[in-house]
């Protein structure tokens, strides 16, 4: 222990006074690590962010729409099949027919996105999305009411004219104001401001922060269209089986659309955790691409430091000789170098780390993602480090053993 202890203060001492070539190694070896933390910081960091936003609808609840997720997604594509919209009786028909115990079902539907709502002698751009909605439409889709209240059914049953708004409007119209009681204007209805959402943020460039929320009737009055599109979204009760629910919906939405056995679904059917593993699908794509990124960026930071500790050998065999003929022994030579690569590539591993972290954290915040403190990519980073330490070690610290120390003394 004693001869192990005088070793490692011999292979600190060197690495002290080789300051520079220190320094320039670590930062070698620390950009490396630093592009491996980053990428899996971010990736992180994405994950995070689709899972919070997609939990928000909650593990137990889908919805029926006219397409689905995949055919919104490929809606220019040639196979893309019409599907007639979900009218208003058939969805009043599903409400009444479906009665799949602990089920709440929403009736919702979007009536513009090109409102402009008023408050007193302030108004908004056209920009702003009216959904006419019932009183289950909020916690179905995971939305949160920060202050005040969400609807109730004596509110959508009698056509009060309540609204519900987006935190986006306390930016805007109701800057400096507590908007609950104001009251606002839209096309020429005035409704009562009721509860204010938390904030939802952009959903595939769309604001979820932007829109007011009215009795389902009162939208149907106002928003008057021949070809109304309804969404119908199901939040069933934790402790049941979602397979079975959505089973029962499917089954329920084709008797109402009058479908035969043989007959595809001419709906489409969202089930929240399909749209997260369609998702992760995709992210985990990224993750392996990070991981490629970041082993070939320390494939090269490994290069590097045993080309520079093959360098400090060479520079050093007169110092290598002395000590042989001194009486140090071969693994005594080795213990040496091995371990000057090994500080120095936890060093570098360590700057690395604290880099990427720091740049990570400015990425998610800059595309507004969530950040969380990277332990995965901590941990990765740190056996890296100490995987590139060893291979490029080894190879430095045997050849100094090897040395003839006749041959190193005569080594100028």
């Amino acid at each position: 222990m004693k001869l192990f202890k005088e070793n490692t203060k011999i292979a600190l001492s060197a690495i002290r006074n080789q300051l520079l070539r220190t320094v320039l190694t670590v930062m070698i070896i620390a950009i490396g690590i630093t592009a491996l933390v980053v990428v899996l910081t971010v990736v992180s960091a994405l994950k995070n962010t689709l899972l919070s936003d997609f939990a928000s609808m909650g593990a137990h609840t889908f919805s029926i729409q006219q397409y689905d997720f995949s055919a919104q997604v490929n809606q220019n594509s040639d196979e893309q099949k019409i599907n007639p919209i979900i009218s208003y009786p058939q969805a009043k028909e599903f409400i009444e027919k479906y009665n799949y115990p602990l089920a709440s079902t929403s009736l919702s539907f979007t009536a513009t996105s090109t409102a402009e709502v008023k408050y007193e002698n302030e108004k908004t751009n056209p920009e702003i999305t009216i959904v006419g909605a019932d009183e289950n439409f909020a916690p179905n889709k995971g939305l949160q009411i920060a202050e005040g209240r969400n609807f109730t059914n004596f509110d959508v049953e009698n056509n009060n004219f309540v609204c519900v708004i987006g935190s986006d409007f306390t930016k805007g119209l109701f800057e400096n104001l507590n908007p609950i009681n104001k009251i606002i204007t839209i096309r020429g209805a005035k409704f009562k401001v009721i509860g204010l959402l938390k904030e939802k943020g952009s959903t595939f460039g769309n604001s979820q922060d932007l829109r007011v929320i009215i009795p389902l009737q009162i939208a149907r009055s106002l928003f008057s269209s021949p070809n109304i599109n309804y969404d119908l979204n199901v939040m069933i009760d934790k402790n049941t089986s979602l397979d079975e629910a959505v089973d029962a919906a499917t089954l329920t939405m084709r008797r109402i659309r009058k479908l035969n056995p043989v007959q595809e679904n001419n709906f489409g059917m969202e089930r929240s955790d399909d749209l997260i593993n369609m998702l992760m699908e995709d992210v985990e794509v990224l993750e392996i691409s990070a991981w490629v990124i970041g082993v070939i960026t320390v494939l090269g930071s490994s290069i590097a430091l045993m080309n520079i500790m093959l360098v400090s050998v060479s520079e050093r065999t007169r110092e290598i000789g002395i000590r042989k003929s001194l009486g140090a022994k071969r693994k005594t030579i080795a213990w040496q170098f091995f371990t000057e690569t090994l500080v120095i590539g936890q060093l570098g591993g360590l700057v690395g780390i604290i880099l990427g972290i720091l740049a990570g954290f400015g990425f998610a915040t800059a595309l507004k993602f969530q950040f969380v403190i990277p332990w995965y990519a901590i941990f990765a980073a740190l056996t890296t480090s100490l995987i590139v330490a060893l291979v490029s070690g080894l190879y430095p610290a045997i050849k100094a053993s090897k040395l003839d120390p006749i041959e190193a003394l005569r080594h100028e």
